[in-house]
């Protein structure tokens, strides 16, 4: 017969006051490295370039796929 798995033996947890919880927040929170205006601007403008050109090469795609497909039908 199959054996059972064994349980790991994870001490049991306990449940967090919300003012203990609040505590853990603000300690992580205070533990976050923002982004300086600089380097938001930078990477808005390069995602703003980005998409300019993945809309131009998705642009040129589709209408080289509209073209193909308008000669084959045209064919019929």
């Amino acid at each position: 017969m199959a054996e059972e798995p064994r349980k790991a033996s994870t001490p049991a947890k306990t449940k967090t006051s919300p003012g203990e919880f609040i505590r853990q927040v603000r300690s992580e929170t205070s533990k976050v490295v923002w982004p300086s205006r600089e380097e938001t601007v930078r990477t808005a403008i390069f995602v703003f370039i980005l998409v300019v050109i993945l809309s131009l090469f998705f642009l040129g795609v589709d209408s080289v796929f509209g073209w193909v497909v308008q000669q084959l039908l045209a064919l019929l």
